[in-house]
């Protein structure tokens, strides 16, 4: 790793006054409560639980919700007026109601787009990449198969687009998903049974942390991208085989990312395979955020870390980041696809990807792989790996804990506080600049933070003023941690 690559610690004083910060919140919601319940006078007056029935929500989510996410809940759900180019159309919100609910005013604000997954910026032109293509497979096939493709949903052009990702990650055989998400939450339970060990990264992935509670395996956790760690776990596993019983396992499969996508950080793959080997676990890669992204032709992180795919015992990738599409794949041998596509549900049961939407993707990867005669895949690639150090510099330069490594399109900001969540999202729109920002419980209560995500779109003088609003908000709400453990 180089000094850009080592994440920043969390100074002592800043968890203090985060935690102090949800303190209070949590406090006066509580307070709030008390006085609607005894006044009447509350915005959640309709909220309340009908007689006779169980109430529908945990309370302390109902709480939550009521007391902390509505405070800030304009910073997410925004709604488009344009597609998720470099630069697009923020519809503007108000409320009448404290937040509790918004509506869209008719107007519209231009923003320079730093959070979208258009990394090789096929949204910007996708009229010159794509276009040709995708309208003639509108006048070729249907919209939908309207089946799933065990029934009569199977269609030519998905056999071909498997085909071609295959090819393209080095695998013998791939299979196509309708959804991203849906990918993990059903491959995963149909390579799992009973008697089996998933081994999961700490900071999976949703999709991959329900796949892995989908089976009936047990499920271990080693530290976030820590190869030492992951030896220890499995080596306490192989030596005490299942519990109760102690029998050894049926199997043990290791799951990780290519990007980890609230980090940036990229998977430490050599060392992990070379323990899975050491070992006789299974690997299995997810590449939502690596695949088209990392690598000199864009072919993820086995291409960019140096580690042949025929190591690697299933590839997962989505086609949403990098491709302008949707759905997802698994590549694998011969047999784990065949086993999949007679046990996944996803496959199974789902509606089969849109033909036209297969066509958009693989146009897309003939474009990264140079096989439309020309050499803008190439440019995308490079511009995407330029912009992201640019970028990530930039944000180390002014002095703002900045996580992940150099190469990763991913560039999270810690901004710790949730009154400063919010205000940074807020700020930046003002100044034309639309980010997206996350916190609890999408990441532990002290380490919210904004996620950009870079683009092969991006010019170098888009950077310069996303730099220079950033700057500016840094300085005003204070976010410079490097400098003080209050961000002044």
């Amino acid at each position: 790793m180089t000094a850009h690559d080592k994440d920043p610690e969390l100074r002592f004083v800043t968890a203090i006054f985060t935690y102090i910060s949800y303190f209070v919140l949590i406090m006066l919601g509580h307070i709030r409560d008390i006085c609607g319940s005894l006044t009447g006078n509350t915005r959640y007056r309709g909220a309340a639980t009908r007689k006779g029935y169980a109430e529908l929500f945990k309370s302390w989510e109902s709480f939550y919700t009521r007391r902390l996410y509505h405070r800030l809940q304009d910073c997410w759900n925004r709604p488009l007026s344009s597609g998720p180019g470099v630069h697009f159309d923020v519809m503007e919100r108000d409320t009448n109601d404290g937040n509790r609910t918004l509506f869209t005013t008719g107007k519209s604000t231009r923003c320079l787009n730093l959070g979208s997954y258009n990394y090789l910026g096929f949204a910007d032109d996708w009229k010159e990449t794509c276009r040709d293509d995708v309208v003639q497979a509108v006048q070729d096939w249907p919209t939908s198969m309207s089946s799933s493709r065990m029934v009569v949903g199977n269609a030519a052009i998905h056999e071909e687009l498997e085909d071609l990702v295959a090819r393209f990650v080095g695998k013998e055989s791939a299979m196509v998903f309708a959804m991203g998400y849906g990918t993990n939450a059903t491959a995963i339970p149909a390579l799992m049974g009973p008697g089996s060990l998933i081994i999961s990264d700490s900071l999976n992935h949703t999709s991959i942390i329900n796949g892995a509670r989908n089976t009936p395996s047990q499920i271990r956790v080693f530290r976030h991208n820590d190869p030492a760690h992951l030896e220890e776990v499995l080596k306490e596993a192989v030596i005490k085989g299942q519990p109760r019983h102690h029998r050894p396992w049926t199997k043990i499969m290791v799951v990780v990312e290519g990007i980890y996508s609230m980090e940036g950080a990229v998977c430490r793959l050599p060392l992990i395979v070379e323990i899975c080997k050491r070992y006789k676990a299974y690997i299995y890669v997810d590449e939502a955020h690596s695949i088209g992204a990392l690598g000199k032709t864009g072919r993820g992180v086995c291409e960019y870390t140096g580690v042949n795919p025929a190591d690697i015992d299933i590839l997962m990738g989505t086609f949403t980041k990098s491709f302008s599409g949707m759905g997802g794949y698994i590549a694998a041998s011969k047999d784990v696809i065949a086993h999949l596509r007679r046990h996944s549900p996803g496959v199974m049961y789902h509606n089969s990807l849109s033909p036209v939407v297969s066509q958009q993707i693989l146009t897309a990867f003939k474009v990264i792989m140079g096989e439309d005669g020309t050499d803008v895949g190439h440019k995308k690639l490079t511009a995407l790996q330029e912009n992201s150090n640019y970028f990530r510099s930039e944000m180390i330069r002014l002095g703002l804990h900045v996580m992940g490594h150099m190469d990763s399109p991913i560039i999270p900001i810690m901004i710790y506080m949730p009154a400063k969540l919010a205000a940074f999202s807020r700020e930046c729109l003002k100044r034309g600049v639309a980010v997206v920002v996350v916190g609890f419980p999408a990441t532990s209560v002290v380490l919210s933070r904004a996620r950009f995500c870079i683009s092969a779109g991006h010019t170098k003088a888009d950077l310069d003023e996303a730099v220079r609003v950033i700057d500016e908000v840094a300085d005003l709400i204070g976010l410079k941690y490097s400098h003080s453990g209050l961000g002044f």
